[in-house]
């Protein structure tokens, strides 16, 4: 029972498991398969959004401007696809994605080249694109009947009893779980926020880490922004408003050390469902809006104080440990 309630994950899951039994005992179809499809569909976009997200913390960096940049791109192909109704779908999506990385090779460019803290850089950027969005736009909106029905259509389309947009959602899960444990830069955006100075030690550059943290993150922000366009059917300039804060919250919920170098995808993922059955279920007991943010406030510093905890038993600065050792043998 103990090595389970170190198992950060698994102790996550479980909670996620409670909560569910727990609101079926007021709302009986709470826990029914078809309410947990929803559940996870309406939280396929912050999955994908916290992701990107933890790629950058994992480097010890941190990008405030994921939903401006979703707003943004998603304006910008929502747009496009109402000026110029024959573009392939294939093409909006691919655009979408380019334009995000785009947005986010700004933050990483001024992070790394000229040494920014990310937290300035990303909040400058984040009223930059947003502003974008607006002269884009003229401040109008873009409607359901302006857009093309296979835009709207295909992330609502079912396969296998879940839609696209799930499936989407669950392909990059598995995407950035490859990249992190599988590939040099996986390894070394761990490396580079673990320890920086060992890692420049081991010949691993940490500011073109933090960039291409940068570029993934404004990527999944781009498709998250056709996501979130397709998904409700509109775009405006203030789509997304404050869904920065969620991702990060998914990521600290989920265990990744907002002091970087810790935590995983699973994390992430399990983090994002937290506050996506938590705000789906408030409101079927009667739970204000502001009480849901209160809610959802106390658990992200708990969150933070048991990550904290957790750290400061683990350690974390490979060479303060090998400092001590030399002195103790001294």
């Amino acid at each position: 029972m103990q090595n389970l309630l170190k198992n950060r994950e698994m102790l996550l899951a479980l909670i996620i498991i409670g909560m569910i039994l727990a609101f079926t005992s007021r709302a009986p179809n709470f826990a029914s398969p078809s309410n947990l499809a929803t559940i996870f569909n309406d939280t396929s976009i912050l999955i994908i959004l916290a992701l990107g997200q933890m790629v950058v913390i994992l480097t010890k960096s941190i990008d405030l401007s994921v939903a401006a940049n979703l707003a943004f791109t998603g304006m910008a192909v929502a747009m496009l696809d109402s000026t110029y109704p024959g573009l392939p779908l294939a093409l909006l999506v691919l655009l979408a994605i380019g334009i995000g990385g785009a947005l986010g090779a700004i933050n990483g460019f001024l992070v790394w080249a000229l040494r920014i803290p990310p937290i300035v850089v990303t909040l400058g950027t984040l009223t930059i694109y947003r502003g974008m969005s607006f002269v884009l736009s003229g401040g109008a909106w873009v409607n359901a009947h302006q857009m093309q029905p296979d835009f709207l259509g295909v992330p609502r389309l079912p396969v296998l009893g879940l839609p696209i947009l799930s499936w989407t959602a669950l392909a990059v899960v598995i995407l950035v779980g490859f990249i992190l444990a599988r590939t040099p830069f996986g390894r070394s955006t761990y490396a580079a926020g673990g320890n920086p100075v060992a890692a420049v030690y081991a010949g691993i550059d940490v500011g073109r880490a933090r960039f291409l943290s940068f570029v993934l993150s404004g990527a999944l922000a781009g498709l998250s922004g056709y996501l979130w366009v397709s998904r409700y059917a509109v775009a405006y300039v203030d789509i997304a408003a404050g869904f920065e804060l969620d991702s990060v919250a998914a990521c600290v919920i989920g265990g990744i050390s907002i002091a970087g170098g810790i935590g995983t995808v699973i994390g992430t993922v399990l983090g994002a469902l937290f506050l996506g059955v938590i705000k789906n279920a408030l409101p079927v007991i009667g739970i204000s809006p502001f009480a849901q943010m209160a809610i959802s406030g106390i658990v992200i510093v708990l969150a933070v104080v048991f990550n904290a905890r957790a750290e400061r038993k683990k350690g974390r600065i490979i060479l303060r440990d090998r400092a001590a050792k030399t002195e103790v043998t001294a």
